[in-house]
Order: structure tokens, then sequence, then C-alpha cells
């Protein structure tokens, strides 16, 4: 295969892959935890870059580091994740522009681990996200209630017996696996987009959550196809090109959930009403109906 058919499978699988995490990512309310964990990865696969080794590897020993870290942080006494989050976001990704300054001989420029590069994604990133997403797929077949159940009752589920911190460590390592999958093809800023907005999308448009986790893939899918169509249709980078057309698929999802909400509301107003009694059309017209 040439270079723009491996991407269009990369971009594929990895926007299958980010679109189904990300549908844990936006039910369980974990946006900022994933935008810091983008940005905070970034001084490891710098690192990994200045000693000759594997860059996912750098980011994925970096993001370990990281979540224990938040972890640590959101546990002091009047603080929060949210607080360690902003902190980890900022302070990593510094420190990754300090690693890169120091070392200008660096082989690999640092642009392409901000904004990734599809093109250039091989079969062994590939194979990568491949088997991410096979997992991701079996967390959801195999312990989908119970994500569930914690995701949206939080105390119902600690009084049934059950712990959080296995499901909340399970959900972590799929966003972690992801962040690290999707940072060649797309770039340590760019990922975000790729894992919130199309799981945002879905949930716009379904109506039930086993919708939104079969439709986000598929929305996260196309917008990787589609990014990379355009990149190549209108000359740009194709990291860039993919993040703006998955927002646009989220701005198109609220759009049409506005659309249906009106339609609604006006189909509602034009149902006929039934008469009142002649006793309750009495009380109205003394005023005694409020």
């Amino acid at each position: 295969m040439d270079y723009f058919s491996t991407a269009l499978i990369a971009a594929t699988v990895i926007g299958a892959l980010c679109g189904l995490v990300g549908s844990l990512v936006v039910l369980r309310r974990r946006t900022f935890f994933a935008q810091a964990l983008t940005h905070a990865t970034f001084p490891g696969a710098v690192a990994a870059a200045m000693l000759g080794l594997s860059i996912p590897l750098g980011a994925f020993v970096a993001s370990i580091a990281i979540v224990g870290i938040m972890t640590v942080i959101g546990r002091v006494r009047r603080q929060g994740s949210q607080v360690a989050s902003g902190i980890v976001l900022t302070a990593g990704f510094a420190l990754g522009v300090l690693l890169q300054a120091l070392n200008p001989s660096l082989p690999v420029h640092v642009d392409s681990f901000l904004v990734g590069s599809i093109l250039t994604t091989t079969g062994s990133d590939i194979g990568l996200a491949g088997g991410v997403l096979v997992v991701a797929v079996l967390v959801i077949v195999f312990f989908g209630k119970e994500l569930l159940f914690s995701t949206f009752d939080a105390s119902g589920y600690r009084a049934a017996g059950y712990r959080e911190w296995p499901m909340e460590l399970l959900t972590l390592g799929l966003i972690t696996a992801t962040v690290v999958t999707a940072m060649p093809a797309v770039g340590a800023i760019l990922a975000i987009a790729l894992i919130a907005a199309p799981a945002a999308a879905a949930r716009l448009l379904a109506r039930t959550t086993g919708q939104i986790l079969v439709a986000a893939p598929v929305l996260g899918a196309t917008a990787g196809i589609s990014g990379v169509l355009l990149s190549r249709a209108i000359d740009v980078a194709a990291g860039p090109a993919i993040a703006l057309t998955a927002a646009g698929f989220f701005l198109l999802a609220l759009a049409v959930r506005q659309i249906r909400s009106r339609a609604g509301s006006s189909r509602t107003a034009a149902l006929p009403t039934r008469p009142a009694s002649g006793r309750a059309a009495a009380r109205a017209s003394l005023g005694w109906e409020s």
C-alpha cells in the first residue's frame, strides 16, 4: 500500500478508537483529564526521541507517572481533580518545550509531536491502534454494565457493594492508551478533538447509551477519513483537518438537535386540546384554576 492508503486505514482505526473511548470520557466527565493527559505526555515523547526510543513508549511511561501525580494532587484537601489536571497540563507541556529547547539537535521536530503526521504512520502504528481498539471493545462488552452503573449512579453503585476504583482505573487506562495511540497521527494538542467531539456529537443525536457507544466510533472514523481526504484536496496538514472535521460534526449534530427540538415543540403546540368539562370551564371562568 502507498502512504495515502495507509493514512486512510490509520484514520479509520484511530478515529473509531477515539470515538469509542471518547464516549466514556464524555459520559464520565473526564474531558479535562483527557486534555491534560494529551499535553502532559508531550515531555515523555520528547525524552524518548532524545534517547532514541519509541515515541509511543515514552509517552506511555510519562502518562503512568502523570496519572499518579494527578491522583496525589487530587486527594490533597481542598483541591480536586480539576486543579490537578490544570497543573499537570501546563507543567507537562512546558517541560516538553523546555526539553526540546535544550536539545536543538533533536532529529524529530517538535511540531510533529504537537499536530501529528498521519501520512507517516506505519503498519506498527496501525497494529497498536487496532490492538487498543480490540481491548476497548472487549472492556465495553464484558464490563459495560458496571461502567455505566458507576457512571450514572455512583452512590447506588457503592451501596450495591461495588468498589468504584476498579472501574475508574479501567477508564483511565483506556484513556491513556488512546491518547498515546493517537499522538503519532493527530498530535498532542489535537488528539482531544478526535476523542471528545465525535462522542459529544453522538450524545446529542442518540437516544440511548448503547446508541452513543455505536455512533461515536462511526463518527470518529468518518471524521478521520474525511479529514485525510480534505487535507489532500486543499493541501493542508492532516492533523488539523481531522480535528476541524470532528468539530464540524459536533456543530452539525448541535444544529440537528436544535431543529429536532423546534419541530417537536411545533408538533406539540399544534395538537388539538380537549374541551374542558362544564364544571372545569365554570371554575376557570371564575378564576379558580391557576
